[in-house]
Protein backbone atom coordinates (compact mmCIF):
# COMPACT_ATOMS: atom_id res chain seq x y z
CA UNK A 1 0.00 0.00 0.00
CA UNK A 2 2.31 2.79 1.32
CA UNK A 3 5.37 3.47 0.16
CA UNK A 4 8.53 4.49 2.30
CA UNK A 5 8.36 7.87 3.98
CA UNK A 6 5.45 10.12 3.08
CA UNK A 7 4.57 9.76 -0.64
CA UNK A 8 0.68 8.39 -0.30
CA UNK A 9 -0.94 7.32 -3.14
CA UNK A 10 -4.86 7.31 -3.61
CA UNK A 11 -6.48 4.81 -1.76
CA UNK A 12 -3.74 4.55 1.45
CA UNK A 13 -5.26 4.70 4.72
CA UNK A 14 -2.99 7.18 6.97
CA UNK A 15 -3.54 8.48 10.46
CA UNK A 16 -4.01 12.12 11.34
CA UNK A 17 -3.13 12.95 14.71
CA UNK A 18 -6.13 14.89 15.75
CA UNK A 19 -8.63 12.32 13.73
CA UNK A 20 -6.91 8.86 13.51
CA UNK A 21 -7.79 6.71 10.53
CA UNK A 22 -8.56 8.38 7.56
CA UNK A 23 -8.63 7.34 3.42
CA UNK A 24 -6.48 9.65 0.73
CA UNK A 25 -9.13 9.99 -1.94
CA UNK A 26 -7.05 12.10 -3.89
CA UNK A 27 -4.06 14.49 -4.49
CA UNK A 28 -5.14 17.92 -5.88
CA UNK A 29 -3.12 20.98 -6.83
CA UNK A 30 -4.65 24.24 -5.07
CA UNK A 31 -4.22 27.24 -5.81
CA UNK A 32 -3.77 29.46 -2.42
CA UNK A 33 -2.71 32.91 -2.09
CA UNK A 34 -1.02 32.94 -5.73
CA UNK A 35 0.83 29.40 -4.78
CA UNK A 36 0.29 26.20 -6.25
CA UNK A 37 0.26 23.95 -3.66
CA UNK A 38 0.10 19.93 -3.82
CA UNK A 39 -2.27 18.77 -1.05
CA UNK A 40 -3.42 15.68 0.19
CA UNK A 41 -7.50 14.88 0.35
CA UNK A 42 -8.07 12.50 3.24
CA UNK A 43 -11.58 11.62 3.95
CA UNK A 44 -13.08 10.89 7.94
CA UNK A 45 -15.66 8.43 7.58
CA UNK A 46 -16.55 8.00 11.36
CA UNK A 47 -16.05 12.06 11.55
CA UNK A 48 -18.19 12.55 8.40
CA UNK A 49 -14.75 15.05 7.27
CA UNK A 50 -12.50 16.13 4.27
CA UNK A 51 -8.99 17.47 5.53
CA UNK A 52 -6.57 18.38 2.65
CA UNK A 53 -3.25 18.49 3.98
CA UNK A 54 -0.46 20.41 2.00
CA UNK A 55 2.15 16.97 1.01
CA UNK A 56 5.30 19.20 1.92
CA UNK A 57 3.82 19.68 5.54
CA UNK A 58 2.51 16.07 5.74
CA UNK A 59 5.52 14.70 7.82
CA UNK A 60 5.29 18.00 10.29
CA UNK A 61 1.52 17.96 10.66
CA UNK A 62 1.97 13.91 11.80
CA UNK A 63 0.64 12.56 8.93
CA UNK A 64 1.81 8.87 9.01
CA UNK A 65 1.06 5.77 7.41
CA UNK A 66 -1.05 3.26 9.60
CA UNK A 67 1.41 1.28 12.60
CA UNK A 68 3.56 -1.14 11.40
CA UNK A 69 2.53 -5.46 13.01
CA UNK A 70 5.54 -4.85 15.74
CA UNK A 71 4.31 -1.92 16.95
CA UNK A 72 0.67 -3.02 17.39
CA UNK A 73 1.91 -6.05 18.85
CA UNK A 74 3.61 -3.27 21.64
CA UNK A 75 0.19 -1.75 21.64
CA UNK A 76 -1.40 -5.43 22.93
CA UNK A 77 1.31 -5.59 24.95
CA UNK A 78 0.77 -2.41 26.74
CA UNK A 79 -3.05 -3.36 27.01
CA UNK A 80 -1.77 -6.37 29.11
CA UNK A 81 -0.09 -4.16 31.14
CA UNK A 82 -0.57 -2.90 34.72
CA UNK A 83 -2.26 0.72 34.78
CA UNK A 84 -0.35 3.38 35.99
CA UNK A 85 -2.39 6.45 37.18
CA UNK A 86 -0.40 9.64 38.17
CA UNK A 87 -1.32 10.79 42.11
CA UNK A 88 -2.14 14.05 40.84
CA UNK A 89 -5.18 16.24 39.74
CA UNK A 90 -8.00 14.83 37.74
CA UNK A 91 -7.88 18.09 35.36
CA UNK A 92 -3.81 17.55 34.91
CA UNK A 93 -4.06 13.73 34.18
CA UNK A 94 -7.23 14.42 31.65
CA UNK A 95 -4.72 16.73 29.71
CA UNK A 96 -2.20 14.42 29.53
CA UNK A 97 -4.62 11.94 28.47
CA UNK A 98 -5.94 14.06 25.46
CA UNK A 99 -2.40 14.80 24.47
CA UNK A 100 -1.31 10.99 24.25
CA UNK A 101 -5.23 10.16 22.22
CA UNK A 102 -4.26 13.87 20.13
CA UNK A 103 -0.25 12.65 19.76
CA UNK A 104 -1.83 9.50 16.89
CA UNK A 105 0.89 7.19 18.55
CA UNK A 106 -0.73 3.88 18.66
CA UNK A 107 1.15 3.33 22.48
CA UNK A 108 0.17 6.04 23.72
CA UNK A 109 -3.31 5.84 23.06
CA UNK A 110 -2.88 1.97 24.43
CA UNK A 111 -1.47 3.70 27.54
CA UNK A 112 -4.80 5.82 27.74
CA UNK A 113 -6.54 2.93 27.18
CA UNK A 114 -5.24 0.70 29.83
CA UNK A 115 -4.81 3.46 32.57
CA UNK A 116 -8.83 4.10 32.46
CA UNK A 117 -10.27 0.62 31.48
CA UNK A 118 -12.71 -0.35 34.68
CA UNK A 119 -13.14 -4.07 34.94
CA UNK A 120 -16.72 -5.29 36.13
CA UNK A 121 -14.96 -5.47 39.93
CA UNK A 122 -14.16 -1.76 39.86
CA UNK A 123 -15.79 1.10 40.75
CA UNK A 124 -17.70 3.29 38.33
CA UNK A 125 -16.05 5.78 36.14
CA UNK A 126 -16.76 9.45 36.17
CA UNK A 127 -18.54 11.06 32.98
CA UNK A 128 -15.07 12.64 32.08
CA UNK A 129 -13.18 9.61 32.40
CA UNK A 130 -15.77 7.22 29.95
CA UNK A 131 -15.60 9.86 27.52
CA UNK A 132 -11.75 9.74 27.49
CA UNK A 133 -11.62 6.13 27.65
CA UNK A 134 -14.12 5.45 24.86
CA UNK A 135 -12.35 8.20 22.54
CA UNK A 136 -9.18 6.60 23.13
CA UNK A 137 -10.42 3.01 22.71
CA UNK A 138 -12.54 3.99 19.67
CA UNK A 139 -8.86 5.87 18.03
CA UNK A 140 -7.04 2.81 18.94
CA UNK A 141 -10.15 0.26 17.39
CA UNK A 142 -10.21 2.09 14.32
CA UNK A 143 -6.60 1.66 13.45
CA UNK A 144 -6.13 -2.12 14.19
CA UNK A 145 -8.91 -2.72 12.32
CA UNK A 146 -7.87 -0.65 9.20
CA UNK A 147 -4.24 -2.67 9.76
CA UNK A 148 -6.08 -6.11 10.19
CA UNK A 149 -8.41 -5.16 7.66
CA UNK A 150 -11.70 -6.15 10.14
CA UNK A 151 -14.41 -4.21 11.26
CA UNK A 152 -14.49 -1.43 14.50
CA UNK A 153 -16.45 -3.94 16.34
CA UNK A 154 -14.19 -7.19 16.07
CA UNK A 155 -11.56 -4.71 16.64
CA UNK A 156 -12.99 -3.61 20.23
CA UNK A 157 -13.09 -7.29 20.77
CA UNK A 158 -9.53 -7.78 20.18
CA UNK A 159 -8.79 -5.33 22.28
CA UNK A 160 -11.42 -6.12 25.48
CA UNK A 161 -10.01 -9.43 25.32
CA UNK A 162 -6.33 -8.24 26.07
CA UNK A 163 -7.81 -5.71 28.75
CA UNK A 164 -9.04 -8.76 30.39
CA UNK A 165 -6.12 -10.50 30.23
CA UNK A 166 -4.55 -8.21 32.39
CA UNK A 167 -6.86 -8.03 35.08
Amino acid sequence: MSKIGLDFTVGDHVVYPAHGVGAVVGIETQEVAGLSLEVYVITFDHEKMTLRVPTRKAKTAGLRPLAAGTVVSQALTTLKGRARVKRTMWSRRAQEYEAKINSGDLISIAEVVRDLHRADNQPEQSYSERQLYESALDRMAREVAAIEQIDRETAIGILTKSLQKAA
